[in-house]
C-alpha cells in the first residue's frame, strides 16, 4: 500500500515551511479527508454504501478546492507581486482537485467494469500523485497568502520608522503633535498586525521573542511621550536629551527586532544564539548517562567526561558571584565535586564492561554507577535552581517598597543634586544585582521561551536603570517643572512593572521545575466553556490569573492614558480648590486605582474590590452631573442647551457603569466579562470628562467674565484668562482642535502584550 502523501501530522506542507498555526489549521481537514481515500483497503468490499462514501469525499474535496482556489486568485488580482506564483499555484491545486473527483467518481463501476477507467481501485499510485500535489499546490497558496501579511507588517514597521524619525527632530510643541497624531494611527495599525502574527506563530521561541519586542514597544509608548514632552520643555538639558534619546533608541531596537522575526531576516551576521543553560547542559548529560544502558554513545563515552567539565565551568556564575552565600557556595562546589567522581566511576565502570565477554549486557555495576551519575547531577541542578530562585525571591521582597524610587523623587522634587547621585549609585547597585538574577535564572527556567524572557528582563532592567537616573537628574535641574515629574514618575513606574513581571516569571520557572506545567496554551486568556458551574451561588471575591491581567492589560493602558489627560486639564486650572476641579480629581484617583488593578498592583485585589469602586465612581460621576446642573442656571440659553446636552451624556455612561457593576454574574468566564465591561464603561465616562474639561473651564470665564462687577457664586471663584498655550497645547486642544487626548487615544488601542 502506498503511503499518505504527507504522513507526518506535523509537516503538511511536503516541503513548503509552515510558519503560522493559520495556515496548518486551515490544511489538517484536507490531510484528513485525502488519507481516508488513500488509506482505504485494497481488498475492501465495494459495496454500494461504501462506493457512495468515497464519492462524496472526492466531491468535498473537489468543492472545497474550488472555493479555496476562487479566493487565492482574487489575491492574485490585488496583488501583483505575487499573481504569477499564485496563478500557477491555483492552477495546480484546481487540477489536483478535478483530478481527485475524477478518480473518487466510483458509483458506476460495478457497472462498467468492461469499461477501461481509472478510479482510486484501480488506480492508487494516480491518487497518490494527485494527493500529494494537490496538498502541495495548496501549502503554497497559503504560504503565498502568508507573505502578503508579512508584507503588510513590513510596509507598517517603515511607516512608523519615518514618523518616528520625525518625531526625534521636532523642535516645537505644536509640531510634535501634529506629528504624534500620525505616529499614534501608525502605531495603532502595527501593533494589531504583530499581535496577530505573535498569537499564530507556531514556534514558541519566536512567540517568546515577539512577546518581549512587543512588551518594549508598549512600555516605550508613554516613555516617548513624557520624555520629549520634557526635551522640548528644556530643550538645553542634557540628561533629558540622554533620556529621550534612549528611549527612541530601544523602540528601533524592538522594531528591528520583530521583523527579524516575522521575515526570518539574517542582517549582517547571524542572530545571536541563546546561550546553552545549565538546565539544558545537564538534560543532555543525563540523556547520555542514561543511553549507555543501550550502549548507543559506546565510542564517545570518555567525552562524558569533558561534557561535565563544561557544565561545572558554568556553574562559576553561581560561585564566582558576590551575592552568593558562602554556605550556598560550599554546596555547589561539594555537588560538582561529586559528580565528577561519579562520573570518572562510570566512565571506568563502562570500559570494564566493554572488554567481558558479555558487553551487550548491563552489568549490577554499571547499572549503579548510571544511577548514581544521574542522581548527582540532578542534585546539582536542584541547588542552581534553589540559589537562582532563591535570590530571586530575596529582591523581589527587598524592593517591594520602591523606596529607592520614592527616595529619587523626593531629591528631584528637593533640587538635590548631590543626593540624586548617591541615590544613583545605589539604584545602579540594585540593577546589577538584578541583572545578574536574570542570568542566573536563565540558567535554570527549563525551557527556552522562558530562557527568552530572562533575557529580556535582563535587557530591560540594564536599560531602564540608566534612564531613571538621567530622568531624575533632570528634575532636580527643574524641580518646579510637571513635565519633568511625569517623566521620572513614568520611568519609575516601568521599572515597578518589571519587577511585577519577574514575580510572574518566577511562578513559571517553578511551575517547569515541579512538572506543574499542565496543558496551558500561550494563546488563550479566558478560561474554557463549561469549565464552572453555572449554578448561583454568593458572589465570592476572586482574584485574575496573570492570563487574564495579560488579557486586560491593554484596557489598564487606556485608563491610564485617559487619567493623565483629566490631570493635564485640571492642572490649568487656576483654582485648584474649585468644587468641579475637585471631584474630577477624585474621580481620577478612583480610575488610577482600577488602572493598578489591571496589572495585579495597588490596593484593590479582588474582583469585588473593583465592582465596588466602580459603584464608587458612578456615583461621583452623579454627583458631578448634580454640580453641573447648578452651574448651568448660571449661563445663556444657548450655553445651558450644549452643558445639559453633555451631561445627558455624562449620566448616561455612569449609569451604566452602575448597572454593570450591581449586576451579578456567576462563574469565572462571566465574572472575568463583567470586569472587563466595568473597565469599558470607566473608560467612557474619564474620556467623557477629559473631554468636557477645556469646555468647563472655558464657560467658567466667560461667566466670571461677564459679572466681574458683580459678586461671583461661592462654588464658581473668580479666574484669570490664561496666557498663550505652549506645552499645554499637548494637555488641551490647539487652534486646530485637535489636542493630545485624541492622539492618546489612539495610542491607548495599543496591544503590545500577550493578551490574545
Amino acid at each position: 500500500m502506498a503511503s499518505p502523501p504527507c504522513s507526518a501530522a506535523s509537516n503538511f506542507d511536503c516541503g513548503l515551511e509552515i510558519k503560522t498555526r493559520s495556515v496548518e489549521q486551515t490544511l489538517i481537514p484536507l490531510v484528513s479527508q485525502i488519507t481516508t481515500l488513500i488509506n482505504h483497503k485494497d481488498r475492501l468490499k465495494k459495496t454500494e454504501k461504501t462506493l457512495r462514501a468515497i464519492q462524496k469525499v472526492g466531491q468535498a474535496v473537489g468543492v472545497a478546492v474550488g472555493r479555496f482556489v476562487a479566493v487565492g486568485e482574487a489575491i492574485a488580482l490585488e496583488n501583483e507581486e505575487l499573481r504569477e506564483e499564485m496563478g500557477h499555484a491555483c492552477f495546480e491545486a484546481r487540477r489536483s482537485g478535478t483530478a481527485i473527483a475524477q478518480l473518487t467518481d466510483v458509483c458506476g463501476v460495478e457497472q462498467s467494469a468492461g469499461v477501461d477507467r481509472c478510479t482510486v481501485f484501480s488506480d492508487k499510485m494516480a491518487m497518490v500523485k494527485a494527493a500529494r500535489m494537490l496538498l502541495s499546490s495548496v501549502t503554497k497558496v497559503l504560504v503565498l497568502a502568508d507573505r502578503i501579511v508579512i508584507k503588510q507588517i513590513t510596509s507598517s514597521r517603515s511607516r512608523v520608522l519615518v514618523t518616528l524619525e520625525q518625531l526625534e527632530r521636532v523642535s516645537t510643541f505644536q509640531e510634535f503633535v501634529q506629528i504624534f497624531s500620525q505616529f499614534g494611527n501608525e502605531m495603532v495599525e502595527f501593533a494589531h498586525l504583530t499581535g496577530d502574527r505573535q498569537n499564530d506563530l507556531k514556534d514558541e521561541k519566536k512567540r517568546a521573542r515577539m512577546a518581549a519586542a512587543r512588551a518594549v514597544l508598549e512600555k516605550c509608548t508613554m516613555m516617548l511621550l513624557t520624555a520629549s514632552k520634557t526635551c522640548l520643555r528644556h530643550p538645553d538639558c542634557e540628561s533629558a536629551r540622554i533620556n529621550k534619546d534612549g528611549v527612541f533608541q530601544r523602540m528601533r531596537l524592538a522594531l528591528e527586532q520583530v521583523i527579524e522575526i516575522v521575515t526570518d531576516a539574517r542582517p549582517g551576521a547571524e542572530p545571536k544564539a541563546l546561550p546553552i543553560s545549565i538546565y539544558n547542559g545537564i538534560q543532555d548529560f543525563k540523556a547520555r548517562v542514561e543511553a549507555l544502558r543501550d550502549c548507543v554513545y559506546c565510542v564517545p563515552c570518555e567525552s562524558l567526561a569533558v561534557q561535565l567539565e563544561a557544565l561545572v565551568e558554568q556553574t562559576e556564575d553561581f560561585t564566582d558571584s558576590a551575592y552568593t552565600s558562602h554556605e550556598q557556595r560550599e554546596n555547589v562546589l561539594q555537588l560538582c565535586h561529586a559528580t565528577r567522581q561519579d562520573t570518572h566511576n562510570l566512565v571506568a565502570t563502562f570500559s570494564q564492561d566493554q572488554q567481558s565477554i558479555k558487553a551487550r549486557e548491563v552489568s549490577e555495576a554499571m547499572e549503579l554507577a548510571i544511577l548514581k551519575t544521574s542522581h548527582s547531577v540532578s542534585e546539582l541542578r536542584r541547588e542552581l535552581h534553589n540559589v537562582a530562585v532563591g535570590r530571586a525571591s530575596e529582591l523581589l521582597k527587598i524592593h517591594s517598597d520602591h523606596a529607592i524610587l520614592q527616595a529619587l523623587k523626593t531629591a528631584g522634587e528637593d533640587g538635590n543634586l548631590e543626593k540624586v547621585a548617591d541615590l544613583a549609585r545605589t539604584l545602579t547597585e540594585q540593577r546589577e544585582q538584578l541583572v545578574e538574577t536574570c542570568r542566573l535564572l536563565c540558567h535554570i527556567s527549563g525551557t527556552e521561551p522562558l530562557e527568552i524572557t530572562c533575557i529580556h528582563a535582563e535587557e530591560t532592567f540594564h536599560v531602564i536603570g540608566p534612564q531613571i537616573i538621567s530622568a531624575a537628574q533632570t528634575f532636580a535641574l527643574h524641580p518646579n517643572s510637571k513635565i519633568a515629574r511625569e517623566n521620572l514618575d513614568v520611568f519609575c513606574e516601568s521599572w515597578e512593572s518589571q519587577l511585577g513581571d519577574m514575580a510572574v516569571l518566577l511562578k513559571e520557572i517553578n511551575d517547569v521545575f515541579e512538572g506543574r506545567r499542565g496543558d496551558k496554551r500561550a494563546y488563550l486568556s479566558l478560561p474554557r466553556p463549561g469549565k464552572h458551574s453555572a449554578n448561583l451561588k454568593t458572589v465570592k471575591a476572586t482574584k485574575l490569573d496573570a492570563e487574564e491581567l495579560s488579557t486586560i492589560a491593554k484596557l489598564g493602558l487606556e485608563l491610564r492614558l485617559v487619567t493623565s489627560d483629566v490631570d493635564s486639564e485640571l492642572e490649568r486650572w487656576e483654582d485648584q480648590n474649585h468644587d468641579l476641579a475637585r471631584q474630577c480629581g477624585s474621580m481620577a484617583r478612583v480610575v488610577c486605582s482600577m488602572a493598578l488593578f489591571t496589572r495585579g498592583e495597588g490596593v484593590l485585589k479582588t474582583t469585588l474590590d473593583l465592582f465596588h469602586q466602580a459603584e464608587l465612581l458612578s456615583e461621583q460621576g452623579l454627583q458631578l452631573c448634580s454640580l453641573l446642573q447648578d452651574f448651568s442656571t448660571q449661563l445663556l440659553d444657548e450655553e445651558r442647551v450644549l452643558m445639559v446636552s453633555e451631561m445627558e451624556k455624562l449620566a448616561v455612561s455612569c449609569q451604566q457603569l452602575q448597572a454593570c457593576a450591581k449586576t451579578p454574574v456567576q462563574g469565572k468566564s462571566a465574572t472575568f466579562q463583567k470586569v472587563d465591561s466595568c473597565i469599558q464603561h470607566t473608560k467612557g465616562i474619564m474620556t467623557v470628562v477629559a473631554s468636557l474639561l477645556p469646555l468647563w473651564h472655558k464657560l467658567i470665564r466667560q461667566c466670571q467674565s461677564e459679572h466681574s462687577s458683580q459678586a461671583s457664586p461661592q462654588h464658581w471663584p473668580d479666574t484669570q484668562l490664561s496666557p498663550p498655550l505652549k506645552e499645554d497645547t499637548l494637555n488641551g486642544k490647539g487652534s486646530n482642535g485637535f489636542g493630545v487626548k485624541s492622539l492618546e487615544q489612539h495610542m491607548a488601542s495599543l496591544t503590545f502584550l500577550e493578551s490574545k
